[in-house]
C-alpha cells in the first residue's frame, strides 16, 4: 500500500466522521430512558398489565419451588 493512497484514505475518514459528529450534533437530546419515568402514572391501563405481571411471576416462582422433600434435621 503506498504512502499517498493511505493519506487520502485517513482523509476520507476524517471527513466522513466530521460530518457524522456535525449530523449527531443537531439532533438535540439524546434518548435516554429515565425520560419516560413516570409516564404511565396513574394509567389504570399499565396498573392492570402490571398486577398481571405480577401474577405470571408469582405462580412461575410457586412452580419453581421444590416440592415433597423433607426438610433435613440439624447436626449438632
Amino acid at each position: 500500500m503506498s504512502r499517498a493512497t493511505l493519506k487520502e484514505r485517513v482523509a476520507a475518514l476524517e471527513r466522513q466522521v466530521g460530518a457524522l459528529l456535525a449530523n449527531h450534533a443537531g439532533t438535540g437530546r439524546t434518548k435516554d430512558w429515565r425520560r419516560t419515568r413516570g409516564a404511565f402514572t396513574g394509567d389504570d391501563l399499565m396498573k392492570q398489565i402490571f398486577e398481571e405481571g405480577r401474577k405470571i411471576r408469582d405462580e412461575e416462582k410457586e412452580r419453581a419451588r421444590p416440592r415433597g422433600r423433607k426438610k433435613r434435621q440439624a447436626r449438632s
